[in-house]
């Protein structure tokens, strides 16, 4: 099926005839349309998707009214911070509207007895041209590759990030955020995806969630303990701390003797819990550990591509085995280590492991 190049949006309303009429007019306009009739499937699918817009009814329930539609707000205030999302209402009062607006983060509230097809059209229109178009994973950017006569395609100069998160909105707002300072963003929504991406290029910064784990999988005991066992993220900065990779938890799980562990292992650079995330906070870290990065080092004369083989190296891979990871020659191996010797100053491969080391064991303290 043919993604549509403006987008999704999401209806959530438990009226067939009013599903079929909203979704109607937001296809015209040239969005995919997902459908919900209560908060548990909107929330699977928010986790599933981003949204570049939400249309949610008041009241999800057929026999008497109630105030559902507001639980929804709430998750897609938390779960999507870019979606803006429509209040759609048969019954509201002004207090209700109000609430809506201001505690829920609603952009806008419509009553149904006053509904116009002309003025809700006009409606997506404008929202559509102001809102963050949302493409997920297709903001990644190309991974260095080679090209005839085993030269490297020249790189820009620019920080890449990793972003991973197995709920679609949180991982297009952090990858917004990452983006517009200026950052290569690359996401992915599990713990498979993001080893083989940290495998294939070099990332200077890395924001994970913690709850990468399959449902089956899921082990709420260990989370409360604070062992986080079964939780896929903590498995994941096992591999960006390997790599030396400054890596931001940003998560709706907040285990004390879990986080306390993690900043004692140095796993981390900094923890933020969704529910309280504040964006001038998270920004204000990324631009710490970017003028950290920016510090004279030797590692820093590196090629994006240079830094994935002595990352391998680091961790103990043999030339051949380099060459298999990365898929290039072992001719190609050898090159760049004699580049990645030269300009670290050093002679062989344990001289270039021993100086990783200590640099990486300076910027932890």
């Amino acid at each position: 099926m043919r993604r549509s190049r403006l987008g999704r949006a999401l209806i959530v309303e438990d009226d067939l005839a009013w599903r079929s009429a909203i979704g109607e007019v937001l296809t015209e306009e040239g969005l995919d349309v997902d459908f919900a009739e209560s908060v548990t499937v909107a929330q699977a699918l928010m986790r599933r998707h981003a949204y570049r817009l939400a249309i949610v009814d008041l009241s999800l329930s057929e026999s008497q009214p109630d105030r559902q539609g507001l639980l929804v707000l709430q998750a897609i205030r938390q779960q999507a911070p870019l979606c803006p999302a429509i209040l759609l209402t048969g019954y509201a009062t002004v207090e209700i509207a109000v609430m809506a607006l201001r505690e829920y983060g609603a952009l806008t509230c419509l009553r149904k007895e006053t509904f116009g097809r002309m003025h809700f059209r006009s409606l997506i229109r404008e929202i559509l041209a102001t809102a963050p178009v949302v493409v997920g994973e297709e903001k990644d950017s190309p991974e260095p590759s080679l090209i005839e006569g085993g030269r490297e395609k020249r790189e820009e100069k620019r920080q890449s990030a990793l972003v991973v998160d197995d709920d679609a909105g949180w991982r297009n707002f952090l990858g917004e955020l990452l983006g517009g300072m200026g950052f290569r963003v690359q996401t992915c929504a599990g713990l498979g995806e993001a080893l083989n991406r940290l495998r294939r290029a070099h990332f200077d910064l890395a924001v994970v969630d913690l709850s990468l784990m399959e449902p089956m999988n899921t082990n709420r005991e260990n989370v409360q303990a604070g062992t986080g066992e079964e939780l896929g993220g903590v498995r994941l900065l096992d591999h960006t701390y390997a790599r030396g990779i400054p890596t931001i938890v940003v998560s709706g799980l907040s285990s004390p003797r879990l986080i306390e562990a993690l900043y004692q292992g140095d796993k981390i650079v900094a923890f933020i819990e969704k529910r309280t995330f504040e964006r001038r906070v998270f920004l204000e870290i990324v631009e710490e550990i970017q003028a950290q990065q920016g510090k004279e080092t030797p590692l820093g004369l590196l090629s994006g591509r240079e830094r994935q083989v002595l990352n391998f190296l680091v961790e103990g891979h043999s030339n051949p085995q380099i060459a298999q990871e990365l898929f290039i020659s072992l001719n190609t191996v050898k090159r760049h280590l004699k580049s990645i010797f030269a300009k670290l100053g050093v002679r062989n491969r344990a001289e270039a492991v021993a100086l990783v080391l200590r640099l990486r064991e300076r910027d932890r303290t």
